[in-house]
């Protein structure tokens, strides 16, 4: 599904803090998509933003989703949902461990859940997130090794022109993006774990046969 309107210019990065804690404190106190938002305020949020991300000064890999849920909204934990838990069977770790910040940054392309459709599917991550956020957030993290890019939106940004035309294309060239020589970490696209995409799973066995050994033993020897 498309993003609505056009993203707002990209705040400079002179006016983010740039250490963790004092970036953590400034997302978890933003409200750009409710008082700000792209395209006009009929555009604004409908409900009370609530950012989820998990930022680290030492974990060595970045799982980068898509946006919060419900759940994640309510808890304020991420990946603390169904979709989460077949994310750490696909990493073969458990929720200590997937929660242990000194192992796993956590950081979606939109903070906070963007509600749903009229079909009672989630939206896109908000248009005003990325453009504001996400490139303080990578600059601070540069011990970051090995990004996992789950879904379309993360791998749009973090793939750039390595990113082919449809998702399941750029998945299936996985050894390419995770091979490739371009400079700074290593890039895994993943499809999304939620169950919506239970279907595209079973239609394609080569993801669970191929890329989560791969995808396991580079998070092995990466958390330690």
């Amino acid at each position: 599904m498309a993003a609505e309107g056009p993203a707002p210019p990209s705040m400079p990065r002179a006016d983010l803090p740039s250490t963790i804690d004092a970036l953590s404190d400034a997302i978890a106190r933003c409200r750009i998509c409710r008082d700000c938002p792209a395209g006009g305020l009929e555009r604004r949020m409908a409900h009370e933003p609530r950012p989820v991300a998990y930022l680290s000064a030492t974990a060595r890999v970045l799982i980068a989703g898509q946006a919060p849920g419900l759940r994640v909204h309510e808890t304020g934990v991420p990946f603390n949902d169904v979709s989460g838990d077949r994310l750490r069977q696909w990493l073969g770790v458990d929720r200590e461990i997937f929660y242990d910040r000194s192992r796993f940054a956590i950081a979606p392309m939109g903070f906070c859940f963007p509600g749903y459709d009229e079909n009672g599917h989630d939206l896109p991550p908000r248009r005003e997130c990325s453009p504001r956020w996400r490139q303080a957030v990578m600059d601070a993290m540069p011990q970051v090794e090995l990004i996992l890019a789950i879904g379309q939106y993360a791998q749009a940004w973090h793939l750039g022109p390595v990113r082919r035309k449809t998702m399941t294309e750029t998945v299936a060239q996985w050894r390419d993006v995770l091979l490739s020589s371009r400079p700074g970490p290593r890039m895994l696209p993943l499809p999304h774990p939620s169950w919506r995409n239970t279907g595209w799973l079973k239609r394609h066995p080569w993801f669970e046969a191929e890329v989560l050994p791969v995808l396991r033993r580079e998070v092995s020897l990466l958390i330690g």
